[in-house]
């Protein structure tokens, strides 16, 4: 599940990042959808309209495209569009982003952020700073948050997971994270020999001589 949410400026006013489309799917038009929203369901509705982000060279340039249907098949999101009826139709549009402008009524969604709202908070483990967040980075699988490590300024790429980050509060200025070991520091190399390990000898077995 992605946990923020990209924003773009424009004259029309601010938008949100809700979906890529990943992949054709059959021979319909049916495009399927990496979401960007934890409300697939209520932004993917029948009528619903949204921007695309495309190449210059795309014919779907400058255009926007409709929602027909929006179904979930195997568990993945799958999506119909007005207008493109059959693979081909379908196929021009593989990595388009979708973008909708943001409706200030409406409620945030659970466990989203902007990023400019993530950048800069100090990052916390165990009730001690051990960084500042510079960026975050949206990947296929999740999104990572960029730390400034405290003292030497190297960069962490922490998973932005609950597992990982399991509070985030914008208005104290804080993440706190429960990161694995060795993901902020190197772990101790472990250099002793076991004490009941083999000592390498010639010959065969030890004797012992009266």
């Amino acid at each position: 599940m992605s946990r923020t949410t990209d924003v773009a400026t424009n004259p029309a006013g601010t938008q949100l990042r809700v979906g890529r489309l990943v992949k054709a799917h059959g021979l319909k038009g049916a495009l399927k959808l990496e979401l960007y929203t934890d409300d697939p369901d209520g932004r993917f509705v029948p009528g619903a309209t949204f921007t695309l982000q495309v190449p210059e060279a795309s014919p779907w340039h400058g255009k926007t495209v409709t929602v027909r249907e929006f179904r979930w098949m195997n568990s993945h999101p799958v999506l119909f569009l007005e207008d493109v009826n059959d693979r081909d139709a379908a196929e021009s549009l593989v990595k388009a982003i979708l973008w909708i402008d943001q409706d200030a009524e409406s409620p945030a969604e659970d466990d989203a952020w902007f990023d400019h709202q993530l950048v800069g908070l100090d990052v916390v483990r165990d009730g001690d700073r051990v960084g500042r967040v510079t960026r975050v980075d949206h990947l296929p699988a999740q999104d990572l948050l960029i730390v400034q490590r405290d003292g030497d300024d190297a960069e962490i790429l922490v998973p932005f997971v609950k597992a990982i980050v399991p509070e985030v509060d914008v208005a104290a200025g804080r993440v706190i994270v429960t990161p694995p070991a060795g993901l902020f520091e190197e772990l101790p190399a472990d250099d002793a020999a076991p004490e009941d390990a083999a000592v390498p000898h010639d010959g065969g077995d030890a004797t012992t001589e009266d």
